[in-house]
């Protein structure tokens, strides 16, 4: 059974060989053990700090296999970007020009440089080792997310956006970095890509250009694929607009991937949590079979997620799977956070 956890100082290693496992371009799991050590420390303090309001918390989830104890996934969510060191994008801008003699129009596209996602929250670090894309595995590492932003609302930003990588080739060349960044940078896409997840976004907001830059001036191919998610992130752009997320007209500033965003109070799993009672714990059926959702033990700093068969009893609460509630270490009379894993689709 796949859970999900926060991450521990024993998972460091586990984490590096996932990071090893991406194929690049996940920029916050980068392959460097340093900088993943330092990520963990900054998770666990996070997770046990008493919070308010939003600020420079990082919570990382580590995916567990609970009958071998391997950790085969992570997600993670900064729960207010841009704070500490700006996060740039560039805006998608439209402009209409037009004369009258001759009588044209043009309407143009700009790229501006902002930081306008400053104190969002943003969701990313997610990947599942590929021995393990299956069943609902990949909507629980995702969704598993929503049920926290619902539980402890204090500590997220009204409004959550999410970077998709962005298209490359099979070489891993970026036409839009080609087109815009090594012309300031002087260096491969993959080198500034490493170093910006490295937590090294200072050399960005000292070389980018500061005006706008008009889209029809870059090479046809870098055009196309302005906001083209990369093939392999087809699954994540779909368990996103399930939730309600839209692309937001913002694009990643190295390889044009799309930011999508969605208020926090809008997301389906956030609307569609409910506080319940544990009324009982028993042996139900299979985990793919009957009511099954996503379990949350309603605590921190160890916020746990399970998918768990339930028994809905109403007023008096839920019954719970025997192994789900072990995992998740809650008993008869606790309190927890329950979601749909699956959304139910309407008959037109």
């Amino acid at each position: 059974m796949l859970f999900l956890r926060p991450v521990r100082t024993d998972d460091l290693d586990a984490l590096y060989a996932l990071s090893l496992s991406t194929g690049g371009g996940l920029t916050t799991l980068p392959p460097s053990e340093e900088v993943l050590a330092k990520r963990i420390a900054h998770a666990m303090a996070s997770f046990a700090a008493d919070v308010d309001e939003p600020g420079d918390e990082y919570y990382l989830f580590a995916a567990e296999d609970s009958a071998t104890g391997d950790v085969v996934g992570t997600s993670g969510i900064f729960a207010a970007v841009g704070l500490v060191q700006p996060f740039y994008s560039y805006r998608l801008l439209h402009l209409t020009q037009q004369s009258h003699a001759p009588e044209m129009k043009v309407d143009t596209k700009l790229l501006q440089l902002v930081n306008d996602y400053a104190g969002a929250t943003e969701i990313g670090t997610l990947f599942l080792h590929p021995d393990h894309r299956r069943g609902t595995n990949g909507a629980l590492l995702s969704k598993a997310r929503y049920l926290m932003m619902a539980g402890f609302p204090k500590r997220f930003a009204d409004t959550v956006m999410a970077e998709i990588r962005g298209w490359v080739d099979e070489n891993g060349r970026s036409p839009f970095w080609e087109a815009i960044g090594r012309h300031f940078f002087g260096m491969d896409f993959a080198e500034a890509d490493r170093l910006s997840g490295m937590g090294n976004s200072q050399f960005i907001a000292d070389l980018m250009p500061k005006f706008p830059i008009y889209t029809t001036l870059l090479p046809p191919e870098a055009q196309a694929i302005i906001g083209r998610p990369h093939e392999a992130a087809r699954g994540a752009v779909r368990l996103l607009t399930e939730e309600g997320f839209r692309f937001g007209g913002a694009v990643d500033i190295f390889d044009a991937g799309p930011c999508f965003e969605a208020p926090r109070k809008e997301i389906h799993s956030v609307r569609a949590t409910r506080r319940r009672k544990v009324f009982d714990i028993a042996d139900l059926a299979g985990i793919e079979s009957g009511d099954v959702r996503m379990v949350a033990a309603n605590r921190l700093p160890d916020f746990r997620v399970v998918r768990s068969a339930i028994a809905d009893r109403g007023a008096r609460g839920v019954v719970l799977d025997r192994a789900a509630a072990e995992i998740l270490g809650v008993t008869v009379g606790d309190r927890v956070l329950t979601a749909p894993l699956r959304r139910k689709r309407t008959q037109a």
